[in-house]
């Protein structure tokens, strides 16, 4: 019995490592691809991996020749804003999804359901012509506007409110608190992880957002870093090592985020059910 399950968590273990070698292939190959030069990357001999001369000179190339410092502002304001939105609309709607009793409550929820299941691209139209009406367009509140209201969010503040016991609520009944005193006072810190989680998926899903911020911000001025990234790929020729190495500047955000918040992470997927 035990050589059994020491020749499966040995065969789990291969697994789990052979995985994770797979997932950092591309930020190893990103990271390398950074510091060669424009004849190493398009050459076709696949055994030159690493550089022979780093060219450190590619990082600053790429930032002369990028504005990161006005991306870097555009996106992180856009991300903050949505972190607000989506964290105070999903605690509100996914308590009274959750707590409390009204008509038209599950076919309401059932909507926002239906909303997760259909993919974003659908909205971009529609989307776009509000902000456009609203003459909103190359403005931080047109980047901002789809993340207003999360169906995510909802649904996982609705699981997080869930698992909490009812006795808190008949409690808090019992000392005179009314339902937004309750919601405040007692239900919302106890679903303080559950914020904190969403407010990290929020950050990355923003983060990595490129169609909207394209469509909706053309202005190089106004765009965020997925875009103009986007914008560096030119039409006959591509500079891979200046490309990868915008690529790697733009990440670092992200894995300082991960990093920090790697708990909340975990805890926001293991109570939702979902992922990323």
């Amino acid at each position: 019995m035990k050589v059994n399950k020491l020749v499966t968590n040995c065969f789990i273990y291969i697994v789990l490592i052979l995985v994770s070698i797979t997932m950092l292939v591309p930020f190893l190959w990103m990271f390398l691809t950074a510091f060669k030069t424009v004849s190493e990357t398009t050459q076709v001999d696949p055994f030159v991996i690493v550089p022979k001369v780093w060219q450190v000179q590619n990082f600053g190339n790429v930032i002369k020749a990028m504005d990161f410092v006005r991306l870097y502002a555009n996106t992180i304001m856009m991300v903050i804003l949505r972190i607000v939105c989506a964290i105070v609309t999903s605690t509100l709607s996914g308590y009274a999804f959750a707590r409390l009793e009204f008509k038209g409550k599950n076919l309401m929820f059932a909507l926002v359901l239906l909303q997760m299941m259909i993919p974003v691209q659908i909205f971009i139209i529609p989307q776009y012509v509000m902000v456009s009406n609203l003459h909103m367009t190359n403005s931080v509140f047109g980047l901002v506007f789809p993340g207003v209201v999360s169906a995510f969010g909802t649904f996982l503040m609705r699981q997080a409110y869930m698992q909490l016991p009812r006795d808190l609520e008949e409690a808090a009944r019992l000392d005179g608190c009314n339902i937004p005193q309750t919601f405040y006072f007692i239900m919302a810190p106890l679903a303080r992880s559950s914020m904190i989680a969403l407010g990290i998926f929020t950050a990355v899903f923003a983060y990595k957002d490129l169609m909207w911020p394209m469509i909706v911000c053309p202005d190089n001025r106004a765009t965020t870093l997925a875009s103009a990234l986007a914008k560096m790929n030119g039409q006959y020729s591509q500079k891979y090592p200046e490309l990868m190495m915008a690529a790697l500047i733009s990440c670092v955000p992200m894995i300082l985020i991960y990093i920090i918040f790697q708990k909340q992470f975990i805890e926001g997927i293991a109570t939702s059910g979902g992922k990323l």
